[in-house]
């Protein structure tokens, strides 16, 4: 039988670890998990939290900066947004699946929601749900965001997207793109959202047992995972000082190449990215440390990578030496 998982709290590090302590312990059962954090920014995997959002000021609010273990962009959390995460065994990985539970459950609503670009789903041709993904040897994270009724203003607010990525996308602010669940349908809350996605996941995965996160994991075993998700070390990490930075932007999202050159070699690198793809962002960084800062050198550092992405970098590596 498959679980459905929900929350017992709307700490993010506790969320966040609820979520890799699940993947941890991945007994091949499918699993949904249903969660909410209060007053976060959670930030990809690769990205550089202090570019991405206003750290200071947000945490001086009161905020919580959160770092998640997949790609993709920068999100505000409140109370006013519901998170999903599905985790299955990796041979079973069926986006579109999960993506059949989540628009069930919106569509339940009376608003008409579907799939676009890379990871949105959208209403009203408005944005109102980012996705991003995981796979480890056995299983498959599939996890995102539904905003049904959060702050819009602390959203515009505290994220600082670059102005090349919104450029991009041809739109003027965050808040511009973005939509509440409730301005279609003002009956839909918290409650009654995660009741609806229950009997959507049910509907497409069959028969689930639904427990809460407390229950489910045993006291004490959580607290590491915790403490891995709260550590300034995970969610900011080191912030070197780096004599040379250049910024580009391809089909598959944006990359800050921030290089310490010495001696016409790359002594040292840090690569953020809301691509999705982290494992690539990851590669591309031990592919460059080391490498001579010169377009052959480097041609040949990516090219050795295993990534389909690598082409694109390949294409417009002048892009380093402007």
């Amino acid at each position: 039988m498959n679980k459905i998982v929900l929350a017992g709290s709307t700490n993010p590090y506790v969320n966040l670890a609820v979520e890799e302590y699940l993947m941890d312990r991945f007994d091949g059962r499918s699993v949904m998990y249903l969660w909410q954090n209060a007053d976060t920014i959670v930030i990809g995997r690769t990205q550089n939290a202090y570019r991405e959002c206003r750290v200071k000021e947000f945490e001086e609010d009161g905020g919580f900066l959160a770092r998640r273990s997949t790609g993709g962009g920068a999100v505000y959390h409140d109370l006013g947004n519901l998170n999903f995460s599905f985790i299955c065994p990796r041979e079973e990985y069926d986006l579109a699946k999960n993506l059949k539970v989540i628009l069930g459950a919106v569509r339940s609503f009376g608003i008409g929601a579907d799939f676009s670009g890379r990871n949105d789903i959208l209403a009203e041709g408005k944005k109102f749900s980012g996705n991003a993904f995981r796979h480890t040897g056995r299983a498959s994270l599939h996890h995102g965001t539904i905003l049904f009724d959060a702050d819009m203003t602390k959203l515009s607010r505290y994220l600082q997207p670059s102005a090349r990525k919104m450029e991009s996308k041809g739109i003027k602010s965050v808040q511009s793109r973005v939509i509440n669940l409730r301005e279609l349908n003002p009956e839909i809350d918290a409650e009654k959202l995660k009741r609806a996605l229950i009997k959507s996941y049910i509907v497409v995965f069959g028969e689930s047992e639904v427990l809460s996160a407390n229950e489910l994991i045993p006291h004490g075993e959580l607290e590491p995972y915790v403490k891995k998700y709260s550590s300034w070390e995970w969610r900011l990490g080191e912030n070197p000082q780096f004599n040379t930075e250049k910024s580009a932007r391809y089909s598959f999202g944006e990359i800050t190449y921030m290089l310490d050159v010495k001696a016409c070699r790359i002594e040292r690198a840090s690569v953020y990215s809301d691509a999705l793809n982290s494992d690539f962002i990851e590669a591309l960084k031990a592919a460059l440390e080391g490498a001579r800062y010169e377009k052959n050198a480097l041609e040949k550092a990516v090219s050795s990578l295993n990534f389909e992405e690598k082409s694109e970098i390949i294409s417009k590596i002048d892009l380093l030496f402007e």
